[in-house]
């Protein structure tokens, strides 16, 4: 299986495309990475150099990928952090090209734009989400922000969450997998995510990490996992049990050796078989 994936990429750290090609390789999947920014570093370190490629760069890249029949070969189109609006249109165009040549593919959108802290991304970046990549999408992957921003709902309780996921299955997507949601209603210490799909809701909750700063990419890699056990054949149940279980012990060994970055190649063979599962629970 062959993944299209359009991502960050910081040469330090594991980030956007850093962590999901990785991820996805360690999981027997073809990884095709393009690459929306070449960045030193997360810029959540305060400091960072590079820039955003530019759409047309972008666009040039997918039409090699087409030129050498390589879209027919694709299973699945994954997209994260953007850098430029206008790259929401190459993603537009690179999702429907695959779905011409291979109609059985998947798009997988994590509409990257911010989190517990606000917006980080171009304030035109959620509107170009909203309007062009959503509507193409079927599996999104929202965190607890990003949720509440595209549904315009404040995910505060179950009733509030399922609600909000609902409203973007509306949209055109037939799958919602939303990642670090905190509720009013929900468990205690926990960091919870929850997948909805037509024939109900699950939820996972997992120990909450009580990170000084807590690394970038967890996201990240949440959408490519889950996107993986989705191809490999998982329900909703099961992608998000075995995504979020994953993610949990890479965070773990991340914190437990104090690191600022995912310790990624260190924790890779949670990626495969995690030691601790956390079961999902069906919520709706």
């Amino acid at each position: 299986m062959n993944v299209l994936s359009f991502q960050s990429h910081v040469t330090f750290g594991h980030v956007g495309n850093s962590v999901a090609a990785f991820a996805l390789q360690r999981l027997g999947i073809e990884a095709w990475p393009v690459h929306t920014v070449l960045y030193s570093n997360h810029p959540g370190h305060g400091g960072f150099r590079g820039s955003a490629a530019a759409p047309g760069a972008l666009a040039d890249i997918v039409d090699g990928l087409a030129a050498r029949g390589a879209l027919a070969d694709c299973d699945a189109v994954l997209s994260g952090y953007l850098g430029e609006p206008g790259t929401a249109t190459v993603v537009a165009d690179a999702v429907q090209r695959v779905k011409a040549e291979n109609p059985e593919a998947l798009y997988c959108l994590d509409p990257v734009m911010g989190d517990e802290h606000g917006l980080f991304v171009d304030e035109a970046i959620p509107e170009a989400i909203g309007e062009i990549l959503l509507p193409l999408a079927d599996i999104v992957t929202p965190n607890f922000f990003e949720l509440a921003l595209l549904a315009d709902i404040a995910p505060a309780t179950l009733h509030d969450t399922l609600a909000a996921m609902r409203e973007l299955l509306r949209a055109g997507p037939r799958l919602i997998a939303a990642s670090s949601l905190r509720r009013e209603d929900g468990p205690e210490d926990a960091v919870e995510a929850m997948a909805l799909a037509a024939d109900g809701a699950w939820s996972v909750a997992v120990p909450e990490l009580a990170f000084p700063v807590r690394p970038g990419g967890a996201g990240d890699l949440f959408a490519a996992l889950f996107l993986a056990h989705s191809l490999k054949g998982g329900d909703a149940a099961m992608a998000l049990a075995l995504a979020a279980s994953s993610c949990w012990g890479v965070l773990r060994r991340t914190y437990d050796a104090e690191a600022h970055e995912l310790l990624l190649i260190e924790a890779q063979n949670e990626l495969v078989a995690p030691d601790e599962m956390f079961a999902a629970e069906r919520v709706a």
